[in-house]
């Protein structure tokens, strides 16, 4: 592991160890209210690609209904989506669903920074256009994404094509002042009530 990689992972445990703590209390009233509001656990859990081409469970606060995809068929969320839960569509649109994340990061699955981790059977329909997805797997995915910050949410292939061009430039030319520039940039984006 190389120095800067090195920096990027302590930074990465620091980070996500500090933000648990300190947003404890939001992780408190999430979890309430998730309950409350609809029946099943606060806290969903999806298997992803990550570092490697490895699958691990990625966590995240349930947005939606149970068994929102009991067809078996992997869906994307679409804006104003059915399956939302009130709670959940403000979570989500707040970004604070995937709060969870940070102990995907402090265990060494995730990065704070780096690309949205995909489901296996999306990332085969990715490949079928773009084969150059597996480079991605030199990093760990992020919770933060220089792609999502500047092209959100991706419920079409059309904006998953752009998202993927995004990432890998994000990969050719990374830097750690670049991953300070992207959370701090991100933060200021959803304290100002952007839509991703």
């Amino acid at each position: 592991m190389t120095i800067k990689l090195l920096a990027k992972r302590l930074t990465d445990i620091v980070v996500s160890g500090l933000g648990m703590i300190i947003l404890s209390p939001v992780f408190l009233v999430a979890a309430i209210a998730i309950r409350i509001e609809s029946p099943g656990g606060s806290i969903f859990s999806q298997e992803r690609i990550g570092y490697k081409g490895k699958p691990f469970t990625l966590y995240k606060f349930r947005s939606m209904v149970r068994n929102a995809e009991n067809n078996g068929v992997p869906a994307l969320c679409a804006e104003e989506d059915a399956r939302l839960t009130r709670v959940g569509a403000f979570l989500r649109n707040h970004h604070l669903d995937e709060l969870p994340q940070l102990w995907n990061v402090f265990t060494g699955d995730m990065s704070m920074v780096g690309y949205r981790p995909e489901r296996e059977y999306f990332i085969e329909r990715i490949k079928e256009h773009n084969p150059d997805y597996s480079r991605l797997f030199a990093m760990r995915p992020g919770v933060f994404s220089y792609a999502t910050l500047y092209n959100g949410y991706t419920a079409t292939m059309d904006k998953m094509l752009v998202r993927l061009k995004m990432d890998l430039e994000y990969l050719d030319n990374w830097t750690l002042w670049m991953d300070i520039k992207i959370i701090f940039l991100t933060a200021v984006a959803i304290l100002t009530g952007k839509r991703f």
